[in-house]
């Protein structure tokens, strides 16, 4: 079984992004991902109303990173230190050697190939430092961007749930995708 410590935080780099630590300076942007219907329109989660409310939010992303239950990391430019979005393994699965990958970007910076950007520098990540066997994704069926990254990121549709979770009197769908250590 897996024994996660993320302590000192761990962090990671890629050509154009530095993913670094969530911290309460990042409370104005945090408040912009997490209140925008528009990012959060496949996040089954309710928007924050308030600073208030995202301070809570990051107070929750610390807590897992200091209880070794999760990680998250600010998504930023190399040359601008404002969080552009947040990525992070999250259900960490020690004894299964796999951990559910997710993300979130502002909306202007979408489709600037940062996400897969970010998502290939977390799977090497979670297989070489994390030594993770597997790394999954769970997704909303209408999210076709979501959908594309993985694909680009070598991603593997595993499955489609239908009506696996209730939200807002709703049931929802949700695709499973996987990659495997290689």
């Amino acid at each position: 079984m897996l024994d996660f410590n993320f302590s000192p935080f761990p962090v990671v780099e890629t050509e154009r992004l530095i993913l670094d630590e969530v911290n309460d300076g990042d409370v104005k942007e945090v408040f912009e991902l997490r209140s925008n219907p528009e990012t959060m329109k496949y996040i089954p989660r309710p928007l924050v109303k308030d600073y208030e409310d995202a301070m809570e939010h990051i107070k929750m992303i610390k807590e897992k990173i200091e209880n070794n239950t999760g990680i998250n990391w600010a998504i930023r430019l190399k040359d601008n230190s404002k969080l552009l979005g947040i990525i992070g393994f999250y259900r960490l699965q020690p004894e299964n050697y796999r951990a559910e990958i997710g993300y979130i970007i502002l909306p202007e910076f979408q489709g600037k190939g940062l996400v897969p950007e970010a998502v290939t520098r977390l799977i090497k990540f979670g297989f070489e430092d994390l030594r993770l066997h597997s790394i999954e994704a769970v997704i909303d069926p209408e999210n076709y961007a979501s959908e594309k990254v993985l694909q680009k990121c070598g991603f593997t549709k595993e499955a489609h749930l239908r009506e696996a979770e209730f939200y807002e009197g709703k049931f929802l769908d949700k695709v499973i995708y996987s990659l495997l250590e290689r």
